[in-house]
């Protein structure tokens, strides 16, 4: 019978052990997460006791807001200010630019014509006189023959031009002499006529002359 009792023990002691055994791994494997925490625990030092270099403040600034106003400036420092910032009032044109019409012919103005003096035109001797305005005289005239018609120009420097010679019908024409001297032939076969031309005594000179029948 004690036989029976020590068995029924057994497995209980058993139990016991394997808690016990557990309980004390457990308690060495926390030992140094407990230690540590122990050093952590106690009264806080007091800052003033504290060296200022261990001190660590922290300190944070608002940044200023967007609607933050100005700092005030001194009254004088305002006048300054007032009169150097420009006047953003503008006003509008009371008339709008002339622009030209692109359609519309240029106009432009008419310039004064430069005044000139016609040369005074007169008749001697059934010349053409016309006197310039300097005072030279330019003398026209037109001589006809049977053997043709002649224009003759003279100037009163004493120049003498033939301007036009035309034959009639069976003559030739022909013209001799210099621009002081000049003499116009109208001839057929043994006939002529002559016109003789020069400046002579300060007027014009001619003669008109037949040769031959």
């Amino acid at each position: 019978m004690p036989f029976v009792r020590s068995t029924r023990w057994v497995p209980i002691a058993g139990w016991c052990l394997a808690t016990a055994t557990s309980i004390v791994l457990s308690s060495f494997a926390l030992s140094p997460v407990l230690n540590a925490a122990k050093t952590d625990v106690g009264a806080l030092p007091d800052l003033g006791q504290v060296p200022a270099a261990e001190v660590a403040v922290t300190t944070t600034t608002e940044a200023p807001s967007p609607t933050a106003t100005e700092p005030s400036l001194p009254e004088d420092d305002e006048s300054a200010a007032a009169s150097a910032t420009p006047s953003r009032t503008s006003r509008k044109p009371t008339s709008k630019p002339a622009t030209a019409d692109p359609t519309a012919p240029a106009t432009t103005k008419p310039t004064a014509a430069a005044t000139t003096t016609r040369p005074t035109t007169t008749t001697e001797d059934g010349w053409t006189v016309t006197t310039s305005d300097d005072g030279v005289k330019t003398y026209v005239k037109t001589f006809t023959t049977d053997g043709g018609r002649a224009v003759i120009k003279m100037i009163s420097d004493g120049t003498v031009y033939l301007v036009t010679a035309t034959p009639a019908d069976g003559y030739t024409v022909q013209k001799n002499g210099s621009d002081v001297n000049l003499a116009v032939y109208f001839n057929e076969t043994g006939h002529s006529f002559i016109i003789h031309a020069q400046w002579f005594n300060g007027a014009p000179f001619v003669e008109v002359s037949e040769v031959g029948e």
